[in-house]
């Protein structure tokens, strides 16, 4: 099998990573009245009556059927919550009840992504080399209309790596992590647009995160999503995909898996187990179009090289669950 189409057919890559990681809020939820809480030290905006002032990560299902009865509930009945403290006390695993993801993947220079990534962590993890001086990047735009953390748009740039322990054969890898669809990461950047989002990722999640706008729109024929330079206002990043017509209705999962450091030095994974409801791919670049400027996230993401687009996903509806992380 080629290369490419290799690559190709583990394209699932990362939903949400981290999923998994992972934002908080659309203009709807901007708009609504808020009210400050407390995370961490943290004084946090909320939406006041939201699921998250009401329940902080723990709503009932009885709650989520009332307030949306067009969901189905059906996967979440099985899954258990567990008290935890990361930082402050939440709830593992985070639901996320509606939402929708376009994904690219992109090879890019391997080198550049391997100075990105902290010693420690290429101690455990390298990233997936497809052909000689190239990795794989996904970059992931997230729409969560519905979830623990209310509602919030989040942008994902991952690189692709082996699981933490094991052997890195590139492409043969990378197989392997499509086959079982369990795939591995390190996460670069993750701007949100809430500050519940980045509050909670940060201290958390050991995100990634920042705090800036990210429009997330669709159109009769496409999904856009623009993301602001929080320093200027101005946009920065702009992703247009294109809506895929042959959506495959029967659910799948997928894990997606990072690993990095947290606020002590020690190691750490989580992880997301994602349900998609509606999903396509495909692998022609004219279903992508990337636009970067003179922006800081811009001119980030020009130094990895970014090259041949690989792979593109198109999920207009999927459910997930991200538990908090552990201890390497």
């Amino acid at each position: 099998m080629k290369t490419s189409n290799l690559v190709a057919t583990a394209g699932v890559i990362l939903s949400a990573l981290l999923n998994p990681s992972w934002a908080d809020g659309t203009s709807e939820t901007m708009q609504a009245e808020s009210t400050t809480i407390n995370i961490a030290g943290h004084e946090v905006p909320v939406v006041r009556g939201g699921l998250y002032d009401r329940y902080r990560s723990n709503p009932p299902l009885s709650v989520i059927e009332s307030e949306a009865p067009d969901v189905d509930l059906s996967w979440f009945k099985g899954l258990q919550k567990e008290r935890v403290d990361i930082g402050f006390e939440s709830y593992s695993p985070n639901f996320y009840y509606k939402n929708s993801r376009v994904t690219a993947i992109f090879t890019a220079d391997l080198d550049k992504l391997r100075e990105l990534m902290p010693a420690e962590v290429l101690e455990q993890v390298q990233p997936l080399q497809v052909w000689p001086g190239r990795g794989l990047v996904a970059l992931t735009a997230y729409a969560y209309h519905y979830c623990d953390n209310d509602s919030y748009n989040e942008i994902g740039l991952s690189v692709i790596t082996n699981r933490p322990g094991s052997s890195n054969f590139g492409p043969l890898t990378l197989m392997t992590q499509a086959m079982s669809s369990n795939f591995w990461g390190y996460v670069l950047k993750l701007p949100v647009n809430t500050e519940l989002a980045r509050v909670r990722g940060v201290v958390g999640y050991n995100l990634p995160k920042w705090l800036t706008g990210i429009d997330y729109r669709e159109t009769d024929k496409a999904v856009v999503v623009e993301i602001l330079d929080s320093e200027t206002g101005k946009v920065d990043v702009t992703l247009e995909t294109r809506k895929l017509s042959e959506l495959s209705s029967k659910p799948s999962m997928v894990t997606n898996s990072f690993t990095n450091v947290d606020q002590t030095g020690r190691l750490t994974t989580g992880y997301a187990i994602s349900r998609q409801l509606g999903h396509a791919s495909s692998t022609s670049a004219e279903s992508v179009n990337l636009t970067l400027t003179e922006g800081s996230l811009s001119t980030y993401m020009k130094a990895l090289k970014l090259g041949r687009m690989m792979k593109y996903e198109y999920v207009p509806e999927f459910q997930s669950a991200l538990y908090s992380p552990k201890p390497l």
